[in-house]
């Protein structure tokens, strides 16, 4: 009787003191990106658990950076089928199965990070976050990274700079447009980029601004073409959430977790910037010359794009012409 009362003493004292008064349901929160080396991307799932885990709303969230649960282009499933709850994710990786995807990787459609801010709440957005919704995905929050173009010989600020290069490319969007403007595609992984240049198999590329430092791509290029104003080369790559797990929660660890994810966007709009401030840098330090387009030779790559790229995506992918009118649309 003795033990008895003291553990229900004990139980007391505890909630009283603030104690773990819920049950902890622990989420699984894992994405292809380095962990604990300042990855932005893992940063933002890293908010958004930190924020939560403190909140005292009944929820623990875990995070296994790098792919180490579940491999990069298998975490869109992977929420689906209920192995994972959240991931940050570039969308791009899962146009196989919802093609209207391409659209979030595609040159020209964002010309800057404000630009990106005013496009996550257009009409285009509001098509592509339905089309998540549908698959069973929620978005937490809205990412962009931007990316840089560069050549070992040459500036590329007009599409006949591009002529004759051997060019890697970050996707299928992008390669049309480099082959509308003369150059042939070098297919190879970001991975591979440095010695593809060492080598000569390529003299140019495209690729974000964080890899173009990372992978110390400024020994091996004379000159790069930073995002600036008039970018062409943007990503959307957002936390995201098995919607069947985000809708079991009750209201308080909704509220929990949209507020963290909204800390997390805020946090990833000032880094974005800071990545490609960081490329620039970098690059200048290295004796590369860094250059920036005109809004006039952006709009010369928005034209072959219109040729090539947005050609494609117009008649092959249902939607896809609407899609484009809508991002183009946004000022």
């Amino acid at each position: 009787m003795r033990s008895t009362a003291l553990a229900t003493a004990f139980v007391a004292l505890s909630i009283g003191m603030g104690g773990p008064a819920l049950a902890q349901e622990q989420l699984k929160a894992a994405h292809q990106f380095p962990g604990g080396k300042g990855d932005v991307r893992d940063e933002m799932v890293q908010i958004i658990a930190r924020e939560v885990n403190a909140a005292n709303v009944g929820l623990d969230i875990k995070v296994y950076p790098g792919a180490s649960l579940v491999k990069a282009t298998e975490q869109w499933q992977a929420m689906q089928r209920g192995q994972i709850d959240i991931t940050a994710f570039p969308l791009d990786y899962a146009s196989g199965r919802h093609p209207q995807f391409g659209a979030t990787l595609m040159p020209g459609l964002v010309k800057n990070h404000d630009h990106a801010k005013r496009l996550n709440g257009s009409p285009f957005m509001a098509d592509i976050k339905k089309i998540i919704n549908d698959a069973g995905v929620v978005v937490l929050a809205d990412a962009w990274l931007a990316g840089a173009l560069a050549a070992k010989d040459r500036c590329i600020l007009e599409p006949k700079d591009a002529q004759g290069l051997k060019a890697r490319s970050a996707g299928a969007t992008f390669a049309e447009m480099w082959s509308g403007a003369g150059a042939s595609i070098v297919a190879i992984p970001s991975n591979e980029v440095y010695s593809a240049l060492q080598s000569g198999v390529a003299n140019a590329t495209d690729t974000s601004t964080g890899s173009f430092v990372s992978f110390r791509l400024y020994e091996q290029l004379q000159c790069v073409t930073a995002p600036g104003d008039n970018a062409l080369w943007f990503m959307y790559e957002p936390v995201l959430m098995s919607k069947a797990r985000f809708e079991k929660l009750n209201e308080k660890q909704r509220q929990a977790i949209m507020a963290a994810s909204k800390k997390s966007e805020d946090y990833f709009f000032q880094e974005a910037k800071k990545l490609d401030d960081q490329m620039v840098e970098t690059f200048k330090k290295a004796g590369v010359k860094v250059v920036t387009m005109t809004g006039a030779q952006a709009d010369m790559w928005r034209e072959v794009a219109r040729k090539t790229s947005y050609k494609t995506f117009s008649e092959k992918v249902p939607g896809g012409k609407e899609l484009i009118e809508k991002a183009l649309s946004v000022k």
